[in-house]
């Protein structure tokens, strides 16, 4: 009885301090945290006896689960339940069960863009401009590209049966492919352009990003490669372990990469370099655009910050807060902002918004008055921070480039162009598309550097008009440069594949040309530098 009477005691005494503690941490907001909760519960328990609809409990939690995040304002946080969090796994794994096929949505029907290689897409004979019209025997007519995703993904090892309408063949083919488990590469397979200068693309930042990086940049210096343009455009980022691994193949050791700050105990911690870098020697441009983002903004940072690289293009996207994931089980896990990044000159990535659409906007913006004058004035007011050399870099959110240069905008006839085709312009994409299978089947082109010829250009607008679009003939001859050169791409991909596409797009890119320019002149990456900062100056001047 006394061991009991003791037991009861201690219960109390404890209840007493843990309740006192609590109502005085909460004291200072009204009602304080034990009436809070009171609250939370009387309301949970008599919408779920008297609300007029009825709600099982367990989806009252869920809702007071969302509706909680959602008052968190954070584009970032949230709930990730089933599809959602499979497609998170897929983004930073690159792992997925499938065939191994890109593709896009081409005049109402599914359209192989090209089948990956070593996959079962490929293996199968699947080619660049399929068409598949049916999937397991159901039509493909009218489909999005993610209804075709989710239709051709699947577990490894189950089968699906393709429909092909291929040009040449007249009558559809018949494929019984076995999905198989499918690594989507964040690196592609790099390409070396005249003057030695070799070029790699980089996105998303995923699970094998630094192995497949690395492995890239030594196949290229075997073929003889002697500088390197490292292309960030468009990456919306990914892991942060990966973005600090990537950074560390070009820096040395103990040099910090990324600092992240945070609230709760471990989220502030400085990221160093580990390992002493295999390629000391070789000039770096790295290009980023408004769309470079996150884990990818880590990486560009770094090497600015630390005179490693010169950062070519137009100020990054500001995206610079943690998210940590949380799985609570195999289908649901929450995601959530629990810190924020600094360079390791101190700047911080996050660009200030209201929220991610404002966000979006002011990247856009940026990029597209990039090099006026306003906007170089814009830059000017932004805080100043210094390299480890001592060179001059901006904060204010985002990476700003060393040598600002923005893509291409269109001209006033351009414009006219697409404002006369507005809803119509899937219908031009398409005229594009067929006119250029068109072309494959006839084998019209047999050169990588074809030019496009008036009568290709005519065959394109035959085609917008004969699907109702309308556009006079001088609107359309006005923006023959920017019909050529579309055109002309998609010829590429379709006749000669993506490599050939790629190239075709570096000679029209003002930022990768750059790039190439500076590179071919460089001789060592402080050379690089020198070039950059005088380029920059002519850019000002401009």
């Amino acid at each position: 009885m006394r061991q009991r009477w003791g037991l009861i005691a201690v219960v109390a005494v404890i209840s007493f301090f843990s309740g006192g503690w609590l109502l005085q941490r909460g004291a200072a907001r009204d009602g304080g945290v034990f009436q809070q909760a009171r609250l939370f519960d009387d309301v949970l328990s008599h919408i779920s006896a008297y609300y007029v609809d009825s709600i099982p409990e367990g989806e009252l939690y869920h809702r007071a689960s969302t509706g909680l995040l959602e008052q968190l304002k954070d584009p970032y946080s949230g709930l990730l339940e089933n599809e959602a969090y499979r497609e998170l796994t897929e983004s930073t794994t690159g792992n997925y069960g499938g065939l191994g096929i890109q593709i896009d949505v081409r005049d109402g029907w599914i359209t192989v863009v090209a089948p990956l290689p070593e996959t079962p897409a490929e293996r199968a004979g699947i080619e660049t401009g399929d068409q598949i019209i049916e999937v397991d025997g159901r039509s493909t007519e009218g489909w999005s590209s993610d209804q075709a995703v989710k239709a051709l993904r699947g577990t490894p090892g189950s089968q699906v049966t393709l429909l092909i309408r291929r040009a040449g063949f007249p009558k559809p083919l018949d494929y019984s492919i076995t999905r198989a488990s499918i690594h989507a590469r964040s690196v592609q397979p790099g390409t070396i352009f005249p003057g030695n200068v070799g070029y790699i693309s980089l996105s998303p930042v995923a699970e094998s990003s630094a192995q497949e990086l690395q492995r890239e940049v030594v196949a290229l210096l075997g073929q003889g490669m002697k500088s390197l343009v490292l292309d960030l455009r468009g990456n919306p980022g990914g892991l942060l372990d990966q973005g600090v691994r990537v950074a560390d193949l070009f820096l040395e050791p103990r040099q910090e990469i990324v600092e992240t700050r945070g609230r709760a105990r471990g989220s502030t911690k400085t990221f160093a370099d580990q390992a002493k870098q295999d390629w000391p020697d070789l000039p770096i441009v790295v290009l980023v655009n408004d769309g470079t983002a996150s884990a990818a903004e880590i990486i560009s940072g770094a090497l600015q910050d630390h005179d490693r690289a010169a950062i070519v293009g137009v100020p990054t996207f500001g995206k610079g807060l943690v998210q940590t994931v949380f799985p609570f089980t195999d289908k649901t896990a929450l995601k959530l902002t629990t810190g924020r990044w600094y360079t390791p000159s101190g700047r911080t990535i996050q660009r200030a918004a209201r929220d991610e659409e404002e966000q979006m906007r002011l990247a856009a913006e940026e990029g597209e008055a990039a090099g006026d004058s306003a906007a170089q004035a814009d830059t000017a007011q932004r805080p100043i921070f210094h390299t480890t050399g001592g060179r001059t870099v901006r904060g204010g959110g985002g990476i700003v480039p060393d040598v600002v240069i923005r893509q291409d905008t269109l001209t006033t006839p351009e414009r006219a162009f697409a404002t006369a085709l507005a809803s119509n312009f899937a219908t031009y994409r398409d005229a594009l598309t067929s006119t250029a299978l068109e072309i494959k089947n006839r084998k019209q082109v047999t050169v990588e550097g074809f030019q496009v010829t008036s009568a290709m250009r005519q065959e394109v607008l035959r085609r917008i008009r004969g699907k109702g679009a309308q556009v006079s003939d001088e609107t359309f001859e006005a923006a023959r440069s920017l019909i050529d050169e579309q055109l002309g791409f998609e010829i590429a991909r379709y006749v000669f594949g993506r490599q050939a596409e790629f190239r075709r797009r570096a000679a029209q890119d003002p930022q990768m040309q750059a790039a190439l320019e500076l590179l071919r002149q460089a001789q060592s990456p402080k050379d690089l530098l020198t070039l950059a900062a005088t380029r920059a100056g002519v850019a000002r001047e401009n």
